[in-house]
């Protein structure tokens, strides 16, 4: 029997479900149950009837799915999947980043824990975050961790300040203006579309800019034939998987070999078998975090409704 096979006949037996991010080892999609962005995968744990959640992603989503689901058991393949943005704040930064700004509302990138969206008004993804800012109605507002997201945000809502916190992802940071320009001179008739976790020198000259579900569905939308992809590994993986398998005819490229999160690659179809076999490396919260961390995330999902 494969491995695939054992891990489908494991979650039928336990009753599991296996959330997927798009920024996974593609391979893992085939015992998937739902493979997609931080947005989706959040709205996807909240409802679910399974009693065990495998997330196939890092730890802050882990944390949310236990947030959303917490009389759920959220398994994590790997529990060294970490995220370097995440950990780039932590409760007492953000406590001073508050106290420097003070009566400001708090938007929290979903790439954080559930201790500092316990400090915040509402969370966002890439997909929301424009949306999530502009329901506020407020002249100003704080957003952590990722400065460069929020710089994008501010730069799609003329009327709203937006002051952000020195965060970021060290894997988007790669990508430089020089690759975009190299890009462009090697692949003149592709279109080159960046993640606003980029620096705001690429994604202002990137064709298009959106998180990794919104790049996905443009690139299955557009009549371009060839594009250049300036975010994680993955989301190139399963474009160039989709266009042979429905005949799209079409080409994706990865900006940079470089660009791939070994975070995210940290989590592989054995570790998945092994904990959901044993039932390892579960996700636990202190109530208090659950319950104010989850007034959070619910407020981002009826927001984005």
């Amino acid at each position: 029997m494969s491995l695939v096979e054992k891990i489908n006949n494991l979650k039928k037996e336990k009753n599991a479900i296996i959330l997927t991010h798009c920024y996974q080892n593609v391979e893992i999609d085939e015992v998937s149950d739902y493979v997609g962005d931080s947005l989706y995968l959040s709205q996807v744990a909240a409802k679910t009837d399974a009693d065990i959640i495998v997330f196939a992603g890092v730890y802050f989503m882990a944390q949310s799915a236990k947030i959303l689901s917490p009389n759920k058991k959220v398994l994590l393949p790997n529990i060294q999947s970490g995220c370097a943005m995440a950990d780039m704040i932590d409760v007492n930064s953000l406590k001073n980043f508050k106290a420097k700004h003070p009566n400001i509302p708090v938007v929290c990138y979903i790439n954080s824990t559930a201790e500092v969206k316990a400090e915040c008004d509402v969370c966002c993804t890439s997909s929301n975050a424009v949306k999530i800012v502009r329901s506020l109605n407020a002249p100003r507002v704080l957003f952590a961790p990722d400065t460069y997201l929020g710089n994008w945000v501010a730069k799609e809502l003329d009327n709203v300040e937006v002051i952000t916190f020195n965060g970021f992802c060290p894997i988007h940071m790669r990508i430089r203006v020089e690759d975009m320009n190299n890009a462009r001179k090697q692949y003149p008739n592709a279109l080159i579309l960046a993640h606003p976790e980029c620096h705001h020198d690429v994604s202002n000259i990137a064709d298009f800019v959106g998180s990794t579900k919104e790049i996905m569905e443009f690139a299955r939308k557009s009549d371009n034939k060839q594009f250049v992809i300036a975010t994680e590994k993955g989301v190139v993986d399963r474009l160039n998987r989709d266009s042979k398998l429905y005949n799209w005819g079409k080409k994706f490229i990865l900006i940079d070999e470089n660009i791939i999160c070994p975070s995210m690659k940290n989590n592989t179809l054995e570790d998945i078998y092994e904990t959901l076999l044993n039932e390892t490396n579960e996700i636990t919260l202190d109530e208090e975090i659950i319950k104010k961390s989850r007034l959070c995330i619910d407020r981002m999902i009826e927001l984005s409704k």
